[in-house]
């Protein structure tokens, strides 16, 4: 095999293929990154049986041929090489060789032979708004579990009906909802429960212009979910299990609320939290004078701060967890915020906090975002 290839191109594409791959895999095959030259030009692909990534560049192939390299020493040396064409060909003992400008590498190969075969994604398919859906990643990802001890928690769950894609998740404390266009069969409904840090890879690699293809395909034990845009393409296994039907958890809107500017609240809350002992709650007091933040943690420090707000019906005093909030602010992509109080027919339970855009003080967002959180209990 023999090819060269431009630095920048090489380099980006290889890149791409390695993120997906984790740090330390206890299959080293798994590590490599599978290049094959044709005269089409190269096709590089990252496979770690759970996910894949896979891109085509163009390239100046002089001997097709196939190889297998570790993923994230070439990822490295590729960023660092000098601004030229880079030369990559094997050698008679089987190494392969690298060269750029005058930076000359010599890698071991990885047996080709026995590295998995690349998932092949044959099944319906429609398009998403590539900013919209990276977006909407954004604003939902961070609210799966990072506790692998309820694996149908730590995903994100896709659902099509008709004209429409939403992504949900929850870790028990809270739920993020987001909806966004789907451009695919008006009939079609599916659903794909995809791991949480897969999804997050693919809302910062394809956030930026166009349309992405989503297909499911694959059955049993072996369902995936491809997403595709332009040269690349990324494939997860799915989430075995059931995903809680946490939609019934979103009430009706009720008039009792609180209208917020988002970025004085976001800042507020940290300020204060600061004296708060870790995990403990930060207790909002919401009254006709706006909203009042009250902090007491070690040392007997103490933090108090008030923000302008537009209540909506009877004062009201409860616990929120500050980092939960602060993720909502952040997702909101609003100048104001809207957190509805609402109400339980268990006198007993706490009831739950519904967080929506808010264009303004007296106008609503587009409400494809929602966010609800579960108050804590406050120690008098």
């Amino acid at each position: 095999m023999r090819f060269h290839v431009n630095r920048d191109v090489f380099s980006e594409a290889v890149s791409f293929v390695v993120k997906l791959l984790p740090q330390r895999n206890p299959q080293p095959i798994l590590a490599g990154v599978l290049i094959e030259a044709n005269e089409s030009g190269l096709s590089l692909s990252a496979f770690d049986y759970e996910a894949s990534a896979r891109t085509t560049i163009e390239a100046t192939v002089d001997e097709p041929g196939t190889i297998l390299v570790h993923g994230r020493l070439l990822s490295e040396i590729a960023s660092r090489l000098p601004n030229a064409p880079i030369q990559v060909s094997v050698d008679d003992d089987g190494g392969i060789a690298l060269s750029c400008g005058s930076a000359r590498f010599t890698l071991a190969s990885m047996p080709v032979q026995e590295y998995p075969a690349i998932p092949e994604v044959s099944g319906e398919s429609g398009l998403v708004p590539a900013e919209d859906f990276g977006t909407a990643i954004a604003q939902v990802a961070f609210a799966a579990s990072r506790d692998d001890v309820t694996p149908v928690l730590t995903g994100v769950q896709l659902e099509v009906t008709g004209q429409q894609l939403s992504l949900v998740a929850t870790d028990r404390y809270r739920v993020a909802l987001r909806e966004i266009p789907w451009d695919g069969a008006a009939e079609e409904s599916a659903s794909a429960l995809v791991p949480a840090r897969t999804l997050q890879e693919v809302g910062k690699t394809f956030a930026h212009g166009g349309d992405i293809s989503i297909a499911f395909s694959g059955s049993g034990d072996r369902e995936i979910i491809a997403f595709t845009a332009g040269n690349k393409t990324v494939t997860s296994l799915l989430i075995k299990g059931n995903f809680p039907p946490v939609r019934r958890l979103f009430p009706e809107q009720t008039e009792h609320h609180a209208v917020v500017n988002t970025a004085e609240l976001a800042e507020a809350v940290r300020r204060v939290s600061l004296v708060l002992d870790r995990s403990a709650p930060l207790r909002f007091s919401f009254g006709t004078d706006g909203v009042t933040m009250d902090a007491s943690g070690g040392e007997q420090a103490r933090a108090s701060e008030t923000v302008d707000a537009h209540l909506v019906g009877d004062d009201v005093t409860l616990g929120l967890n500050p980092q939960y909030l602060l993720e909502a602010l952040t997702a909101v992509k609003s100048e104001f915020v809207r957190i509805t109080f609402t109400s339980s027919d268990n006198a007993n339970k706490l009831s739950p906090v519904l967080i929506t855009s808010q264009t303004s003080v007296d106008k609503a967002g587009a409400d494809t975002f929602k966010y609800l959180l579960q108050p804590n209990l406050l120690l008098r």
